[in-house]
């Protein structure tokens, strides 16, 4: 019997050594919700390096897109809350899904917000066919010619989309929406001039706007963009308050140590601070940003909230599954 006893004692003084490893003592997974190669996925990666080289273990970066985020959003809902499983999430992914779609999650109850990573402005860009040069002229012309334009994103529900949605409210516009299967032939649409206008990402359309074939009128965030610096913003030409910022943040599972939740947010916001991350991020069209849990906990209620409403008024509907 005296190797059971010897054997609980060494138990009894493994368990407590064992709770007490910081965090974190193995790798660490960041899931993102959409394909390889774009702005989310990009971002990621940039913040896992730097993350790895900060606490000596791998950040693995895991691509789980399908089901408009939702399948990458349930890996982390779902997960252990241990902080050793993260998400990337994208502002539809927290504001918007959840009023869209019925998902096996909910967002408050199984999701802890960590910091708000990034900001990504979206541009509002037009075929060159279209008679307008500015965003007043642009408002005049789709004024003048109700249900004649079109208006791309890369699918329902998406930041783009709303931002459409969000212009003909403010604006009085009659326009249609064309979704589309991701972003890449929503924007190849407007080059062509299949579809007129849109709203994208800076990085994803800004390689057509300096050789010409979109034309770029107005930023639709509270400031200019530094990739941009001559385009206005929607606010500043004609529609006050306009804000149709695109963004991404951390998540966590909830339930997850506060101590650990602090460590990942504290050491994401160092990371960003540094001139070689914003030298990174920048030309992704990206802002840095690494806010407190807090703050970013509040801007998900508020950005809810806006988008909510918006969806009802717009009488915005989930695509088919």
């Amino acid at each position: 019997m005296k190797w059971i006893a010897l054997a609980a004692l060494a138990f009894v003084i493994a368990g407590p050594s064992h709770a007490q490893d910081p965090y974190p003592s193995r790798p660490v997974h960041i899931v993102v919700p959409f394909p390889a190669a774009g702005v989310a996925d990009l971002l990621a990666r940039v913040v896992a390096r730097r993350l790895s080289d900060k606490w000596g273990q791998p950040v693995i970066v895991d691509n789980r897109p399908g089901a408009s985020g939702n399948i990458g959003m349930a890996d982390g809902a779902l997960a252990k809350p241990d902080g050793y499983t993260l998400v990337l999430a994208a502002t539809g992914n927290l504001t918007v899904n959840p009023h869209l779609y019925k998902l096996p999650f909910d967002i408050t109850r199984d999701l802890e917000p960590v910091t708000l990573v990034a900001r990504s402005p979206n541009v509002l860009v037009i075929h060159p066919s279209i008679p307008a040069r500015s965003f007043e002229d642009f408002l005049d012309y789709a004024r003048a010619n109700p249900g004649k334009l079109n208006y791309s994103s890369p699918g329902e529900g998406t930041g783009t989309h709303l931002a459409g949605e969000l212009l003909d409210i403010e604006a009085g516009l009659d326009t249609m929406h064309i979704p589309y299967k991701g972003l890449a032939p929503a924007v190849n649409d407007v080059v062509s001039g299949q579809v007129q206008y849109m709203f994208a990402g800076i990085s994803s359309v800004l390689g057509f706007i300096k050789n010409g074939k979109l034309v770029a009128l107005a930023i639709a965030s509270e400031e200019r963009s530094p990739q941009l610096p001559t385009v206005p913003t929607i606010s500043e030409s004609g529609l006050p308050g306009f804000d149709a910022t695109s963004w991404f943040g951390l998540v966590t599972r909830a339930g997850t140590p506060p101590a650990v939740v602090r460590k990942i947010q504290v050491d994401v916001a160092d990371a960003l601070k540094s001139g070689a991350m914003r030298g990174q991020l920048e030309p992704l069209g990206l802002e840095p940003v690494g806010s407190t849990t807090e703050e970013f906990s509040e801007m998900i209620t508020t950005e809810s909230r806006k988008w909510t409403r918006l969806l009802k008024r717009a009488h915005v509907r989930p695509p088919p599954q």
